[in-house]
């Protein structure tokens, strides 16, 4: 282990635990709604990909900080340690995003010059963490026209969001990381190489988003993503 792996462990624990601690003491203090502070959490969390590849020299010490949190996560949410992110009604959508993340870079990044698919990964990961992160804070808020499916509503103004700021994350990912300081084994996508698969992603996202049952699609999204991402450009 390198000295950047050991500093990216201690910082990736700091950063959860403050992202945690600061979200809950300041949603309590404000009395944000739980399904807001809950999304804060989610996009905090889903951002600290970028945390890790800047910090990590080895593939294999960086998922270490994502996959401690697939029990973590089970443990908060079993007991509600967090108020503001775990109620009774919660799903256990923070363990499944955790065991999203966590297979998708164990299986696409690689840091020791063999190809490295992590921008894959990480448009993915983008793709749960902004789109599904303002779908839900856009249609909580703003949502006019439900729609149900399996017994789980959402908006249709959620779900414009999700395919707005879903594709703004899957391309912007896929553009600028791919060859890039951060994945230099990586090959390069010009602009407009990134378009069609960013486009086609995002419509597997907003559709997975849509139709999986509640908690779930921090599951289907970033992986059925990352999917469609690796047989287009993998």
């Amino acid at each position: 282990m390198s000295l950047r792996d050991s500093i990216g462990l201690g910082l990736s624990y700091i950063y959860a635990f403050g992202l945690l601690f600061t979200v809950e003491s300041i949603g309590k203090r404000l009395k944000w709604p739980q399904d807001l502070t809950r999304k804060l959490v989610h996009i905090g969390a889903g951002m600290w990909i970028w945390g890790i590849l800047v910090f990590f020299d080895h593939w294999y010490y960086g998922i270490i900080p994502f996959g401690t949190f697939i029990l973590l996560n089970y443990a908060f949410y079993r007991m509600q340690t967090f108020k503001t992110m775990d109620t009774q009604e919660s799903t256990p959508g923070t363990v499944y995003f955790a065991i999203s993340i966590t297979i998708l870079f164990g299986l696409l990044w690689r840091t020791g010059g063999e190809l490295d698919r992590v921008p894959i990964a990480a448009a993915a990961v983008m793709a749960m963490t902004l789109g599904d992160g303002l779908a839900s804070i856009v249609g909580n808020r703003w949502g006019k026209h439900p729609y149900t499916f399996m017994n789980h509503t959402r908006s249709w103004e959620g779900t414009i969001a999700m395919a707005v700021f879903g594709f703004a994350g899957i391309y912007l990912t896929l553009w600028l990381l791919s060859g890039s300081t951060l994945s230099p084994n990586s090959v390069p996508l010009s602009a407009p190489q990134t378009f069609l698969p960013a486009l086609l992603g995002t419509i597997v996202a907003t559709t997975a988003e849509g139709l999986s049952p509640s908690g779930t699609d921090n599951l289907s999204v970033p992986l059925l993503t990352g999917l469609v991402l690796y047989l287009l450009i993998g």
